[in-house]
């Protein structure tokens, strides 16, 4: 359990956030103090002004967490990037985002703080080429950065008022290649294979030795999503683009999914759970 608290940048936590922050920290429940500023808007326009207003934000709310509750555990959040000067409107997957991610994970190791970052930011409206050259540059930086927790990191589109599951296959595809990526490789005399090298020697090929044999169902990263076949035999299997596929993909899961079994009565207790909250809640204006 936690929460994710928003300064109302700029230099500002209203009553609601305040509220999460309180209870939270008196629970010994972790809060993410996460600053949502864009350069230009709700900072100065320069990424530095908008670090050193992000690390006042997080530090405030941090300081506030540990009079609460000593000891209480808390998350450093980076949520900076800059406006469109164009349209007023955030700008995500943008160089000055990147920076702001990695000199945010800097700034929590400062602290001795673990940090959240954000990893499938777009303002692209369908996932398309847009969507995903602007998901890279957030997640790159939040790999690179060492992010401990990664929020957003699926199916994000539009800025964050929608998702898209199309994209949300399409970036655990890529989470699942920057795992393979980050696990590393081997080196030792058995994945250098001087012998095999030497064997083939020059102008031969590989693809019939034991050694590749023995590994070319476990070697290399298997896409689930990507076409690599050439493009006569990629238009006579129907010229189907990424997101045609990744629709095909999430579709299958969602028709042979089961969910996991619960037990009854916990489904019972949940149930009722919800269906008191709804109506506890019913004509509550939550932004009173």
């Amino acid at each position: 359990m936690g929460d994710v608290i928003n300064a109302n940048s700029p230099l500002r936590y209203d009553a609601r956030m305040l509220g999460g922050l309180i209870t939270n920290a008196h629970a010994g429940q972790v809060v993410m103090i996460t600053p949502f500023i864009l350069a230009g808007a709700m900072s100065p326009i320069t990424i530095a002004a908008a670090l050193a207003q992000q690390n006042a934000e997080t530090l405030a709310g941090v300081a506030l967490t540990q009079l609460v509750r000593p000891g209480a555990p808390v998350v450093y959040g980076g949520f900076t990037t800059n406006v469109d000067m164009k349209s007023g409107s955030p700008a995500f997957g943008t160089p000055e985002g990147a920076w702001a991610l990695l000199a945010g994970a800097q700034l929590a190791r400062k602290y001795n703080l673990p940090y959240r970052g954000s990893g499938s930011l777009t303002t692209a409206k369908i996932p398309d080429a847009q969507a995903a050259y602007e998901t890279l540059w957030s997640m790159w930086p939040c790999v690179l950065a060492h992010t401990n927790l990664v929020m957003h990191a699926a199916g994000w589109i539009e800025s964050g008022l929608t998702a898209s599951f199309e994209k949300f296959i399409m970036d655990v595809e890529n989470l699942a290649m920057f795992q393979h990526f980050l696990n590393g490789f081997t080196i030792d005399d058995e994945t250098l294979a001087l012998d095999m090298i030497a064997e083939v020697g020059p102008g031969g090929h590989h693809f019939g030795t034991p050694h590749t044999q023995a590994r070319f169902s476990t070697e290399f990263y298997d896409s689930a999503l990507a076409d690599r076949q050439n493009y006569e035999t990629w238009l006579a299997a129907g010229g189907h683009d990424t997101e045609h596929r990744a629709h095909t993909i999430w579709k299958d899961l969602l028709a042979h999914y089961e969910p996991p079994p619960l037990d009854p009565a916990i489904k019972e207790a949940i149930d009722d759970f919800v269906a008191r909250r709804e109506r506890e809640l019913e004509g509550v204006n939550l932004y009173e």
